[in-house]
């Protein structure tokens, strides 16, 4: 098949949706498929670039979260679509839904993905307190985008229900983004360094990550003297975390730049313990990748996230919001150094599952019912 994937956002490697779409490019070239790419200032072959669209207000709040707008070419996105089998979008945004449009006058199928979740939204504009606002964006992007296609790929099982639940009609295939090969365990022992605990959060730095939690908690920990916090991510709380991990004893480690894919495992295998305090989460993909390289993970069990599938047990999981509640996780994982290296193996079992090798015949399968819809309802 010659697909087209319609991201804007791909060429900044900086969140989870744009690192997936890689993978999911890369994989499905390795099967066979034609992968064209249609983004801002995207490059060389199959790379069909476009400039930056730039929203008054809307995109001042998006680049704080690495999210950039891309501005919709008639004449490069006709380019990338001829000769297309189908045309995939990611989001659904004012460049997506142009898109959608073209294929349609071009008679070429298309299937879209659900990866922007309206509480990412909301809290970044301090209104997730209000359910009606979060359903009013799911009720936007339904009319805008999603109800107007007949195949939505939904990251997790979480997701696909709260479409369901906001009447969404489109058949909704649940198939993980998955993680590459490179996240497993360690092939020898990580030298470790003396008294000292390492914990590890990888997520943009914005409301509903809640990094927040994981200071204020180890605050309180007996063990707050060893712990050494280490935060993955650019984003908005940059200077509100460093100000409050500032009161630790070991202030927090914050990556400053970009760390490329293939350095993530080294990162994740120095940690000792993982936690993913996010509110809101579609799917978690950055603590899939922890547990497949063996690192037991401490999980918010918020009901607007996915994450809290990953848990094999309640040992994993803390209340959301309360930092004293994962505080006591945290402490128990320190005291049974044993145990958290008997379930950093069951946890990397786990993490065998979502390889990437196992979504991608699953998102073939979808491309092809798509096409076959086309055929039978729109051709």
């Amino acid at each position: 098949m010659i697909i087209v994937f319609v991201e804007g956002n791909y060429s900044r490697e900086t969140d989870g949706t744009a690192i997936s779409t890689h993978r999911f490019r890369d994989e499905l070239v390795k099967w066979g498929h034609t992968v064209r790419v249609l983004a801002i200032g995207v490059e060389g072959p199959d790379m069909y670039g476009l400039e930056e669209h730039h929203v008054p207000i809307a995109s001042a709040v998006a680049k704080k979260n690495n999210m950039h707008f891309a501005k919709f070419d008639e004449k490069i996105a006709t380019q990338a679509f001829t000769g297309a089998d189908l045309v995939h979008l990611i989001f659904p945004w004012q460049m997506e839904r142009r898109c959608l449009a073209l294929a349609k006058k071009m008679g070429i199928p298309v299937s879209t993905a659900f990866h922007c979740q309206p509480e990412n939204i909301t809290y970044n504009i301090r209104l997730n307190f209000l359910q009606f606002v979060n359903s009013f964006i799911y009720f936007l992007f339904r009319i805008w985008l999603y109800g107007k296609v007949k195949n939505i790929h939904c990251p997790s099982q979480f997701i696909a229900g709260e479409l369901v639940r906001h009447k969404y009609k489109a058949r909704l295939h649940v198939i993980s983004n998955g993680i590459s090969d490179i996240f497993t365990p360690p092939s020898a022992a990580v030298p470790k360094e003396p008294d000292t605990i390492r914990v590890l959060m990888v997520g943009r730095l914005a409301r509903e990550k809640r990094q927040d939690l994981i200071i204020k908690a180890v605050m309180h920990s007996k063990y707050k003297d060893k712990i050494q916090l280490h935060f993955v991510g650019r984003g908005p709380m940059y200077k509100y975390y460093r100000n409050l991990g500032a009161k630790l004893p070991r202030p927090p480690q914050f990556e400053p730049t970009f760390i490329p894919q293939e350095k993530m495992p080294e990162l994740i295998h120095k940690a000792d313990i993982y936690v993913h305090a996010s509110d809101a989460e579609i799917e978690g993909i950055a603590c899939i990748e922890a547990i497949a390289c063996g690192k037991v993970p401490i999980i918010a069990d918020s009901k607007i996230s996915a994450t809290s599938q990953f848990a094999l047990d309640e040992r994993s999981l803390f209340k959301k919001g309360k930092y004293l509640e994962l505080r006591d996780k945290l402490d128990y994982w320190i005291e049974h150094p044993a145990e958290l290296e008997r379930m950093g193996r069951e946890y990397a079992k786990l993490g065998e599952n979502y390889n990437i090798k196992h979504s991608v015949p699953k998102l073939e399968k979808m491309f092809e019912e798509a096409i076959r819809d086309f055929k039978l309802y729109d051709h």
